[in-house]
């Protein structure tokens, strides 16, 4: 089993925030998760287990989800990294179809991951959230042919990994532009012959027709010079202007969460939250409250 990171675009830049020197936090992206305790594991696999009994209850055969990682709360975003959920997984049912960064080898790679072992990803055993996207059954219908197709999965895999991949380039991926890019490539019934740069140049000229705007992220100073350094960021794949005024503009979950419901009618939005033992489940497109405090029409779980 590779060794992967735990969370994708901008964890590492989330370390680098409370680091000093640049290095320490920079050696964090690649290394083993902290480990958790009987209490906190077995609290986050009965959490992954509510959200799995929803997929199941939703009557879909796929989902978008995503998850929250390192506190990134610093750049205005919660969800760091996102997969589509399969009923039909051959792994386990309502696997996660994802991109990952196999630090042991220096590459990104597709890989199906359980529920319970995408949810023991969140990183804090004390606070974490989960969110799922519901496609109506055509549009699902053709990105789940699309995302289970191996061949065509790993034809829009990008060839080297960065963090915060800029959302029309060539150059690199992250986790979720390989997401949004299997979308365009099933929605957008794009061309199944030529090169793999050629795929994934057809399906950006696509998202750019269909109005896909990518997230914007504000790093400011000095982090955006710190990528020459870091083997997981970049910044030549970016316009000259987004690097002279220290932003970059990459794939997050919330700008392929704002596609969707731009793009797809009749998508809906499930959020989960723990915080100790209270699970809170909302049901809508605006966001749970900060510190997964529950409002007035969501669902509370207990768990004993």
């Amino acid at each position: 089993m590779h060794r992967l990171t735990s969370a994708c675009a901008f964890a590492l830049l989330a370390a680098l925030w409370s680091a000093a020197p640049a290095h320490a936090g920079a050696l964090r992206f690649c290394d083993q998760a902290t480990p958790l305790n009987a209490e906190q594991r077995d609290l986050l696999l009965r959490f992954g287990a509510i959200v799995k009994t929803a997929l199941e209850d939703s009557g879909q055969d796929l989902a978008l989800i995503a998850r929250s990682g390192l506190d990134l709360g610093r750049f205005g975003v919660r969800y760091s990294h996102a997969g589509l959920s399969l009923k039909a997984s051959l792994n386990t049912p309502w696997s996660v179809r994802q991109l990952y960064y196999a630090c042991d080898e220096g590459r990104p790679r597709v890989f199906d991951q359980g529920m319970a072992g995408f949810v023991l990803g969140l990183n804090d055993p004390t606070l974490g959230y989960v969110s799922v996207v519901l496609l109506p059954a055509a549009a699902a219908a053709m990105l789940e042919t699309t995302v289970l197709d191996d061949r065509l999965a790993l034809r829009a895999l990008g060839p080297a990994y960065s963090a915060n991949a800029y959302a029309f380039g060539l150059r690199y991926q992250n986790c979720n532009q390989w997401v949004v890019e299997m979308m365009a490539t099933a929605w957008g019934r794009l061309e199944r012959s030529g090169g793999d740069d050629e795929l994934r140049a057809q399906a950006q000229r696509w998202l750019a027709e269909q109005d896909y705007q990518p997230s914007v992220i504000e790093v400011g100073w000095p982090l955006i010079w710190l990528g020459p350094f870091i083997p997981w960021v970049h910044s030549d794949d970016h316009p000259k202007a987004d690097v002279e005024h220290a932003t970059y503009r990459t794939s997050m979950p919330a700008s392929i969460e704002a596609f969707v419901r731009a793009t797809v009618p009749g998508a809906s939005r499930v959020e989960f939250c723990h915080a100790g033992r209270r699970v809170v489940i909302h049901r809508g497109w605006d966001a749970i409250a900060a510190d997964c405090q529950p409002g007035e029409h969501d669902t509370v779980v207990t768990l004993e």
